[in-house]
């Protein structure tokens, strides 16, 4: 199990669980938290057994189906109720029969809360914290407490968060959790008070929220300040604007502050964890998250590529392969020649001057006129390719296409397109239908080269976007259309400008099905 003495605590499943439009299976959580497991981290909090039947399920099943190897599962848990013995009470008994060797429980440390929301004294409220931790270290299950609302609590009345914090660390609470549960504070003020509760004598954590945008500052703020506990979700997930990045967190202080918490070989798997749990999410990863997004390595400035060129290290503030990501370089009409020559390497090819030259060029007149290529990388090899040729190079030649929208007396719309090539001496016609203009030609160019290159039946169209990009010329506007496509293994994307949508469609369906028979190792 991972080191004591520093904890990396994941709230994922439960706190990160609370973001909207996130829904997790039983099915989900076991497979994030294996994910999690596989990165490193020391505590995996699972959810609120006896409160959520999913959370009371997932304990369950985790007993026999989850094979931890670094992690300890937390069952997260309320302190017993107002007048009631610890013992006596139906959740603290959830908590007690979860399985999970580890438990934390939220307790009230802003005394307007105890009174307003617990409807309580504060002295009962200390009484719950002391009955409820000392009760469940005798059940033999260790205990965190997270001091909900502590900083606000602080500000309030800090002799009574105080006491909070001192009267769980007496009862047997290994660590305490300082939460900013509004997520409102700022690094500096958080810092002196987290300073002060160290000096109260407990070992103190971290738990913060991202409303001020400030949650990874904060947590490493506190951490620079005393705490040995750090809080987080993968992704940032979590309500409202979400928690703590616990993927920014662990890179920060292990990559910046020397901390040893995760194994590096576990470091370096970082970027596909976080991609991969998104996977099990299904929320759209943020491209520009720090460390393991898409973007995180991409340059784009040609001033940035000529220094790059020189020595990577100049424009990246860590090697990308620290945590599992790549430096990319993006080629738009920003590119200098710098830009295009390490992209060219990046895909295999050494070019000329004279080539880089007429692609640079080519580049940001085709970019002018609305094209896109730091999106589409397989419409730029392509263009690589045929500046490198001399001229254009394909698989077939198209004689012609054409699409008909018609609308049956039922009330159903229907596509049908037409496409006549050329490929391996051969005149090729074929008719495909589909529930619409681009599938009806996607279907029909199957249909055309397939009896001629069979590995097209693996070529599947993944994603379509359309971008309007001169609105304010209605329906003449000049139209881009981005196609990711795929073959089982990896996927690429093509881009087609024009003023008609199919024609612009066309373009990036072309070119899609040539670079899909170039990685199918098929000449031109």
């Amino acid at each position: 199990m991972a080191d004591d003495r520093f904890h990396v605590y994941d709230t994922t499943l439960r706190d990160g669980a609370q973001q909207e439009g996130l829904n997790l299976t039983v099915a989900d959580k076991l497979a994030v938290a294996r994910h999690l497991d596989g990165l490193g981290v020391g505590f995996i909090e699972g959810g609120w057994p006896g409160a959520n039947p999913k959370d009371t399920e997932f304990f369950r099943r985790a007993r026999t189906e989850l094979d931890l190897k670094h992690a300890q599962l937390a069952a997260f848990g309320a302190t017993r109720r107002a007048g009631v013995k610890a013992a006596d009470d139906p959740l603290v008994a959830a908590l007690r029969e979860s399985g999970a060797p580890v438990v934390t429980l939220v307790a009230k440390s802003h005394d307007r809360h105890v009174e307003l929301a617990l409807r309580t004294t504060l002295q009962e409220n200390l009484a719950m914290i002391r009955d409820t931790v000392s009760h469940l270290r005798a059940e033999g299950q260790r205990v965190f407490l997270d001091a909900e609302h502590f900083f606000d609590g602080y500000k309030s009345n800090p002799a009574y968060a105080l006491e909070v914090l001192r009267t769980a660390a007496e009862a047997g609470a290994d660590v305490i959790a300082l939460c900013d549960t509004n997520g409102g504070m700022l690094p500096d003020e958080l810092a002196d008070i987290v300073h002060e509760a160290v000096q109260a004598g407990a070992r103190v954590g971290i738990h913060c929220h991202d409303d001020t945008g400030c949650a990874v500052a904060n947590t490493l703020a506190a951490v620079k300040a005393g705490a040995t506990h750090v809080q987080g979700c993968a992704n940032g997930y979590g309500e409202r604007s979400g928690n703590a990045n616990l993927f920014t967190v662990v890179a920060n202080l292990q990559l910046k502050r020397g901390f040893d918490l995760v194994p590096p070989t576990a470091l370096a798997d970082m970027t596909r964890i976080a991609h991969a749990i998104t996977e099990v999410t299904n929320v759209t990863p943020n491209s520009h998250a720090p460390y393991v997004g898409m973007s995180a390595f991409a340059h784009k400035a040609g001033l940035h590529a000529s220094a790059i060129k020189v020595d990577p290290n100049l424009y990246q503030h860590i090697d990308p392969a620290a945590v599992g990501n790549d430096m990319r370089m993006l080629v738009s009409d920003m590119a200098g020649r710098a830009s295009v020559e390490l992209k060219g390497r990046e895909l295999g090819y050494e070019l000329t001057p004279e080539h880089t030259k007429t692609l640079v060029e080519r580049v940001k007149d085709l970019e002018s006129k609305g094209f896109t290529f730091e999106a589409a990388d397989a419409s730029f090899e392509l263009l690589l390719r045929d500046t490198v040729a001399g001229e254009r190079k394909r698989h077939f030649d198209v004689e012609s296409w054409r699409v008909i929208v018609e609308r049956t007396k039922g009330g159903e719309l229907v596509s049908e397109a037409t496409v006549k090539v050329h490929a391996k001496g051969e005149r090729i016609v074929a008719t495909g239908e589909g529930n619409g203009p681009v599938n009806a030609l996607d279907k029909a160019v199957r249909l055309a080269l397939e009896q001629l290159y069979p590995e097209l039946a693996k070529l599947e169209l993944v994603d379509y976007k359309v971008r309007i990009l001169e609105g304010t010329h209605g329906t003449d506007a000049i139209t881009r259309v981005l196609i990711t496509s795929s073959d089982d293994t990896t996927e690429w994307a093509t881009v087609g400008v024009a003023e008609n949508i199919i024609d612009a469609s066309w373009q990036a369906l072309e070119q899609a099905v040539t670079y899909g028979l170039l990685r199918a190792g098929r000449d031109c």
